[in-house]
Formats: structure tokens, C-alpha cells, sequence
């Protein structure tokens, strides 16, 4: 199996299946972390979809100075944070459908509560922090990664991670008590 760097270096000599087995490699965590961050399907998709796309544009450019994976990080964390400064309110024209009743509904319930709460409470934090949450306890990213990805450094990655831990901490507490 090729590297990830070995298939890059062919789409840039213009192998497009090359690029099509990147695309299947990475397409999933890479939807995960945009979903993760933007908390939407359908722009979750769009941000993948716009990386990918970047990612051919830069093919012909691109250097194995790191891994491919840190490189597409960068763009996927730069095209959310993009998207999180022209976020406006949603409101749905639709409402979302009841699900079935079954046996362990209270169960569910209160799992899909706690996962609207968690969910609430990232969208709260400013957007650099959500996103090294996001990295860090989602992606699992060591802060070398995140600090490349948020073009940063570590220790910034650091006080960027305590101050959200913090915040969602006081913002899930505050829940707790209503």
C-alpha cells in the first residue's frame, strides 16, 4: 500500500486515482472533525468537499515536509473557523421527526440530552478553542498536532484547551442546576 505522501506526489504529476484512494482514505474523520466543529450535516459535507478540492489545487505544490494528514487538518480547521465567523442563527423549516417509542425511550432520551448539551455547550466556546477540543478529545491529536493544524504553538494549544475545559465545565454545571 502507498503512502499517503506517495499518492500526493502522484496527483501532482496528475494521477487522478491516486487522489480518488486519498479521498477514501480520509473522507470519513475528515467529515467527523467538520461535523464535530460545525455541528451540521450538510456544511460538514461542503467544508470536506472544499478541503478535497483544495488539497488537488495544491497537489502540484505540495512538499512531504509533514504528513498528509496534518496537511489536510490545517485546511479542514481553517475552512471551519472560516465558516465560524460567518455563522448566522439556522432556524428549520421543518420539524425534526418524533422517534418510535420503544422500551428504553427514557434511555435514549436522556443520551441524546446529554449529547444536545455537550453539543450546545462546544458551540459556545470561541472557535479556536472549540476546535482544539475538537482535535484534542475527539481526534485525539497530540498538541504538536493541534498547534500545526491551528497555526500555533503547543503551549497556545495548551491554554487554549484549559480555558475550554473551563468554560464547558461552567457551561455544563449552569445546565445541571436549571
Amino acid at each position: 500500500m502507498r503512502s499517503d505522501e506517495d499518492l500526493m506526489l502522484a496527483v501532482g504529476e496528475g494521477d487522478l486515482k491516486a487522489f480518488e484512494e486519498l479521498v477514501h482514505r480520509h473522507q470519513a474523520w475528515a467529515w467527523g472533525v467538520a461535523y464535530r466543529f460545525l455541528g451540521h450535516r450538510q456544511e460538514s459535507e461542503d467544508v470536506v468537499q472544499d478541503a478535497f478540492l483544495r488539497l488537488l489545487e495544491a497537489s502540484g505544490r505540495y512538499q512531504p515536509t509533514s504528513s498528509l494528514k496534518t496537511y489536510l487538518y490545517k485546511i479542514i480547521t481553517r475552512l471551519c473557523l472560516d465558516r465560524a465567523k460567518k455563522k448566522q442563527p439556522r432556524y428549520l423549516d421543518v420539524v425534526p421527526d418524533v422517534p418510535a417509542s420503544t422500551l428504553d425511550a427514557p434511555r435514549e432520551m436522556e443520551r441524546t440530552q446529554q449529547a444536545d448539551a455537550v453539543r450546545a455547550a462546544l458551540d459556545a466556546l470561541a472557535s479556536q478553542q472549540r476546535m482544539a477540543v475538537v482535535l484534542r478529545y475527539y481526534e485525539n491529536l497530540n498538541y504538536q498536532e493541534i498547534a500545526s493544524a491551528l497555526g500555533t504553538t503547543p503551549k497556545a494549544v495548551d491554554r487554549l484547551l484549559a480555558r475550554g475545559r473551563d468554560r464547558l465545565q461552567e457551561i455544563l454545571k449552569t445546565r445541571e442546576d436549571v
